[in-house]
């Protein structure tokens, strides 16, 4: 589609969809009655905004699933429910028809991965109440790919069957990729095994998702040196559904399916758009002009195809820069520069500078002696201090290693300060005593001193 057409889709959809919603779904009839919302002289711009505070007091208003169902509880046949990383699960509902659409996003998310009609995907994780890959899998199958599902093994269990079955494919967290090249280094080192690279030789691309990390590059490197593959990162939510994807032709940026989604970027203090001066055709049909500085905020989506339980201008948390430069791919969907920059809950201020996680995870992947790590936020004197725990390939270091482990340490809290300006606390700590995981990693930690 051109940019007109696509507009013009997203109009059709959303008076679809609404049209739908009002009185059927309970939530966001009372949401639009109290905001004074009339529908029949609809602005899309002074519909109110969503947050997931709102849906969590839904829910505990109207449990166990929320008053967000346009249809009887009868017409659902999917369950999921997100992780809890940032406060109180919850349940989410699908009916067979808000599922099917799903599938379909997956499906334009394997065109611009590059799916080939040979591949065989292998899905490394729980399957436990997560939407996690459920859709991925799915999607796959239904477009008559081979689907391995890799739940309830060891990892080291997960390498083999990779291994055993020739899989091409592999879907997982950025922290689980890494995981399993770790594992896979150490299994090399039993007598009679194979190597790392033949263990992961068959691989030749990795679709990541659920935490940053596939278009941070020191990260993304890591894995793809690692796995000797290809790594394609990819976007999505429990509340929104499976809605953005890097492609091929361009790594380092995200592209949202917007024939299937309305999203913008909005200040995040102040909940209102950012001014349209970027290189960008806006929703309203408005062509904007370059400009310096470049859009940056909270990106709010408004899904159009999961009519069962659907998101209307729902703030996700997530700090986004939109890429004013025409894609190599040819796509003229909206795409964001660097994917996902980090969580406006996530953002750390310390001595004065703000700072989030992942900028200093990116600092931390491009030295090949950390392991993995854990950040404390420590309070000394009413100040926060960042400390950060790492494990590193010298494990505990002989007398003989010393001053080159310190110089190692040394280097890390140097290229950190020169540039966040700030100077951590580095701590190293025993091999294999931090927490690993298959899902979303678990990194921050608050601590009184």
């Amino acid at each position: 589609m051109t940019r007109e057409q696509i507009q013009r889709h997203q109009s059709a959809g959303l008076i679809r969809l609404l049209q739908q919603l009002v009185p059927a779904n309970r939530f966001w009839t009372k949401k639009w009655q109290l905001a004074g919302v009339d529908l029949a002289h609809l602005d899309f711009a002074q519909l109110p905004l969503t947050t997931k505070a709102e849906l969590v007091e839904d829910h505990q208003a109207h449990p166990p699933y929320g008053s967000n169902l346009t249809f009887h509880v009868g017409a659902y046949s999917r369950f999921c429910q997100t992780s809890g990383t940032t406060g109180q699960p919850l349940r989410w509902l699908d009916t067979p028809e808000s599922w099917q659409w799903m599938l379909g996003c997956w499906e334009q998310i394997f065109e611009m991965a590059g799916l080939r009609a040979d591949d065989r995907l292998a899905f490394p994780f729980s399957f436990g109440p997560f939407l996690g890959f459920w859709a991925a899998f799915e999607g796959a199958a239904r477009l008559g790919r081979l689907c391995l599902p890799g739940g309830g093994m060891s990892s080291e269990a997960r390498l083999k069957f990779i291994e055993e079955n020739q899989a091409t494919v592999v879907c997982c967290t950025p922290t689980y990729a890494l995981r399993l090249a770790e594992v896979a280094a150490d299994e090399a080192k039993q007598p009679g095994s194979s190597t790392a690279s033949e263990m992961l030789k068959s691989v030749r691309l990795l679709i990541v998702a659920g935490e940053p990390g596939g278009c941070v590059p020191s990260i993304r490197n890591k894995i793809e040196e690692a796995w000797g593959a290809r790594v394609i990162d990819h976007w999505g939510m429990t509340e929104v559904g499976p809605l953005a994807a890097e492609c091929v032709e361009n790594p380092g940026g995200l592209h949202i399916l917007e024939t299937e989604c309305i999203a913008e970027i909005i200040d995040p203090e102040t909940g209102h758009a950012i001014p349209a001066d970027g290189c960008w055709p806006m929703a309203d049909g408005r062509q904007s002009q370059p400009s310096s500085p470049p859009i940056r905020g909270e990106l709010v989506i408004t899904n159009l195809g999961r009519i069962g339980s659907p998101m209307i201008r729902y703030r996700t948390g997530d700090i986004v820069e939109l890429d004013p430069q025409p894609c190599p791919c040819g796509r003229p969907l909206m795409r964001l520069k660097g994917g996902i920059l980090g969580r406006v809950d996530d953002m750390l201020t310390i001595r004065g500078n703000n700072v989030f996680p992942t900028a200093i995870e990116a600092i931390l992947r491009e030295f090949p002696e950390v392991i993995e790590f854990q950040f404390h936020i420590v309070t000394r004197d009413s100040m926060p201090q960042l400390q950060i725990e790492i494990e590193t390939t010298m494990g505990i270091p002989d007398v003989e290693e010393l001053d080159e482990f310190h110089a190692m340490i040394d280097r890390i809290e140097s290229a950190i300060h020169d540039r966040l300006h700030f100077c951590p606390e580095v701590v190293p700590v025993l091999p294999d005593s931090l927490p690993r995981s298959e899902m979303k990693s678990r990194r921050m930690n608050r601590k009184q001193k």
